[in-house]
């Protein structure tokens, strides 16, 4: 567990977890957590935050910080930290095999045939959980503005992260964002009120560092193979590339894997779409759309062997980028010039959040008046009544299906 605390409190000795105790949490979560990744983050708070107090408020934001900052998929690999800090590499692999698997064997049924969510009540169920998944974001906001954006000069320093997310290609924004951050900052020289960190080393730093190692091996090797034919290392090689080279996670992949895929002719740009239909629609983090991509892409003779390789292949960089950088994070942290940065960083994230969450979650999800009085309505019970966020998650998806289905 990573416990955090500000220094004039006594240091406590951090609680381990069980890898199974990790793998369930994760399995229900990859089934429930409908919204995408920002959505995913809403409910990690709620879990390990509010709910089991495995993280302090400051220990999750520094998290969100290190993950918003790296490349590969930010959800999972904050919920595959998490794991790390929980219960050691074992439970990093639990909490990413939970996560991930629900979603991926779902768009592995996809690709061979299998339509997932048919009919009316399918579609509204869907849209409902989508509606609750903009008041667990709105909460996870404004929750974490309170912690991280707590003054003035951090409030309007988030507020310019949101508009530099806003004028800058989805490729860039997040990373020029947290850059941003950093300078300001340093800058401001903001007061190192954010309680120093001591994550517990859940691995060596010779293990750490063999993690980086292995990263610039898969990272070199994918961009040095350059096969158009349609084999296994083929297939890893341009998942793996993607998955090393994009910033922010979520929907910023799909660019570079329609070029990997789409533009060499290895699919269809409707079958494409359908994939990337289905993906947002299903729990899980959305580079399970890989798993579709690897089954789906023809000429195929083994679409489940090449479904897992890419699957694999689009989340290793990033697992190996959070194996290496999390250990040796508390001594990087002790630097007063990196909490100086980190405060500016976090502020950022802030903002980096509430983008996410005007665009495309609210943009994608509220679309009738229905909708915003729903997603308000969820909102109230989360913030006002403290109802689980289960419970509203369930009420709100059943008040829609009931409006949205005619009698």
């Amino acid at each position: 567990m990573a416990t955090t605390l500000p220094a004039t409190t006594p240091a406590t000795k951090p609680t381990r977890g069980s890898v199974m105790e990790v793998f369930a949490i994760f399995l229900r979560l990859g089934l429930t957590s409908f919204g995408g990744p920002l959505a995913h983050l809403g409910y990690f708070r709620a879990e390990f935050v509010s709910r089991r107090r495995w993280l302090s408020e400051h220990s999750f934001a520094e998290l969100l910080a290190i993950t918003q900052s790296l490349p590969g998929p930010a959800s999972s690999q904050t919920g595959y930290m998490i794991g790390l800090l929980r219960a050691g590499l074992p439970g990093a692999l639990a909490a990413w095999v939970g996560f991930t698997t629900p979603s991926a064997v779902l768009m592995l049924a996809f690709a061979f045939g299998h339509s997932v969510f048919n009919g009316r009540l399918g579609t509204a169920a869907l849209h409902g959980l989508q509606i609750a998944a903009v008041a667990i974001v709105a909460q996870a906001v404004l929750a974490m503005r309170r912690t991280l954006a707590p003054d003035v000069p951090r409030i309007a320093l988030a507020i310019l992260a949101t508009v530099i997310i806003f004028l800058t290609p989805s490729s860039v924004g997040t990373l020029a964002a947290i850059v941003f951050g950093a300078v300001i900052g340093l800058v401001l020289d903001t007061p190192t009120d954010t309680p120093q960190l001591t994550f517990p080393a859940p691995l060596s730093r010779r293990a750490a560092l063999t993690a980086a190692a292995l990263f610039f091996i898969v990272l070199v090797l994918s961009l040095a193979i350059r096969s158009n034919s349609i084999t296994p290392l083929a297939i890893f090689a341009r998942f793996a590339r993607t998955g090393a080279l994009v910033f922010g996670g979520g929907h910023v992949v799909l660019p570079l894997l329609e070029s990997s895929i789409v533009a060499p002719h290895w699919l269809s740009q409707s079958s494409f779409l359908a994939g990337y239909g289905a993906a947002q629609a299903l729990p899980g983090p959305l580079f399970s759309f890989a798993a579709f991509l690897g089954a789906a892409v023809q000429p195929n003779p083994h679409p489940l062997a090449f479904g897992l390789i890419a699957l694999l292949a689009i989340f290793l960089p990033g697992l190996l980028l959070a194996t290496a950088v999390l250990p040796l994070w508390s001594t990087v942290r002790a630097h007063t010039s990196i909490r100086r940065a980190m405060n500016g960083i976090n502020a950022a994230v802030v903002g980096i959040l509430a983008a996410a969450f005007i665009r495309p979650v609210v943009s994608s999800t509220v679309h009738t008046w229905i909708d915003l009085g729903l997603a308000i309505a969820a909102f109230f019970a989360l913030v006002l009544f403290k109802l689980p966020p289960w419970l509203v998650v369930l009420t709100t998806t059943a008040l829609y299906c009931i409006t949205a289905i005619p009698h």
